[in-house]
C-alpha cells in the first residue's frame, strides 16, 4: 500500500512524482530543492540559504507524516559544486543529532531550475 504525502509547507512536485510517499514503515521524501512553497520559485541567495530551505521543505514532509529529523534513516544529497560541501555539511548538521542519518553526497552535472543542491530521505516509522 502507497501513501502520498504532501504539504502546504512543502512545495508542489514540479514533475509527475510525489512529494513523498509512506510505504508500510518507510516514508521516501523526493528530492528538495531551494523551493519557495509558496511561490514554487527558486529562493534568492548563497549555498547556506539553499541548504537551509532544502532542509526546511523536508522537514515540512517529515512533520506532514507524523514525522521528525530524528526518523530520517538515510539521506543522498547532490550538489552541483562539490565545492560546497562544507557549506552545505555545517547547515545540514544543525538538523539532526547523534546519531546522524546514513548519507551519500555526489556532485551532479546539473540539478532541476539550475539549483546548487537536492537532497532526498528515506524514514522510518
Amino acid at each position: 500500500m502507497k501513501q502520498v504525502i504532501s504539504s502546504p509547507d512543502a512545495p508542489k512536485a514540479i514533475g509527475p512524482y510525489s512529494p513523498a510517499i509512506r510505504s508500510g514503515q518507510l516514508l521516501f521524501v523526493s528530492g528538495q530543492i531551494a523551493l519557495d512553497p509558496t511561490t514554487g520559485q527558486m529562493i534568492a541567495g548563497d549555498t547556506a540559504t539553499e541548504t537551509r530551505r532544502v532542509m526546511d521543505n523536508l522537514g515540512a514532509l517529515l512533520k506532514a507524516a507524523g514525522l521528525t529529523f530524528s526518523d530520517v534513516i538515510r539521506t543522498t544529497i547532490f550538489l552541483a559544486d562539490l565545492g560546497d560541501f562544507a557549506t552545505v555539511n555545517e547547515v545540514y548538521g544543525t538538523y539532526f543529532t547523534s546519531p546522524g542519518p546514513a548519507r551519500a553526497t555526489v556532485q551532479v552535472a546539473r540539478l532541476p531550475r539550475d539549483a546548487r543542491i537536492e537532497i532526498d530521505a528515506i524514514a522510518a516509522y
